[in-house]
């Protein structure tokens, strides 16, 4: 069975794409990440994903525009809910990829990490794959996420500090110095 893997960087794919493997799937990675800002940390996630996916021998499939307009446009005004935004956003990019390239169903590394929204991710997939006919492989990928960070050092692989817009490295970066003001 074919699926495709959105995938938003290199450390976040290790797991799944070595569980999905495991299981017989035939993984093909995908990445289109609008949401990534500066460009220079676009360039950097997605050099890192084309190293491993060629040291693993995994196709991918590479959208290397970069559609930060698109997103800020989604975002704006709607700050406090803009995770929500950005995972249709590409899952609707990775449910219309994986309808039109023949793959059998689709999911993506953002269910590997703690840090995410899990049930809207699983929620928006869903409705990805309704829409577009390709059901959507949930899998909770959570669990090797600790082991993968871990090899992902070993590695000396390219690790991002924030999700990746330009609001979470804000979160990232800016404490909250005057909370109360």
């Amino acid at each position: 069975m074919k699926i495709l893997l959105h995938a938003c960087c290199a450390p976040c794919s290790i797991h799944p794409v070595e569980l999905l493997r495991s299981e017989g799937l035939d993984v093909t990675g995908y990445f289109f990440n609008p949401n990534i800002h500066p460009y220079t940390e676009f360039k950097k996630r997605l050099e890192a994903l084309e190293k491993y996916a060629a040291e693993i021998e995994m196709e991918t499939i590479i959208d290397p525009g970069y559609y930060l307009e698109e997103f800020i446009r989604g975002a704006v005004y709607r700050e406090s809910n803009r995770c929500g935004m950005c995972y249709a956003m590409r899952l609707e990019q990775a449910a219309r990829t994986a309808k039109e390239g023949g793959f059998d169903c689709f999911t993506t590394t953002l269910l590997v990490s703690p840090y995410q929204k899990h049930e809207l991710i699983r929620e928006i997939g869903q409705e990805a794959a309704n829409k577009h006919q390709v059901p959507f492989h949930y899998v909770d990928f959570r669990p090797g996420y600790r082991e993968a960070t871990a090899r992902s050092r070993k590695m000396d692989m390219y690790r991002q500090k924030y999700c990746g817009c330009i609001y979470s490295e804000m979160d990232r970066y800016c404490k909250k110095k005057n909370k109360g003001k």
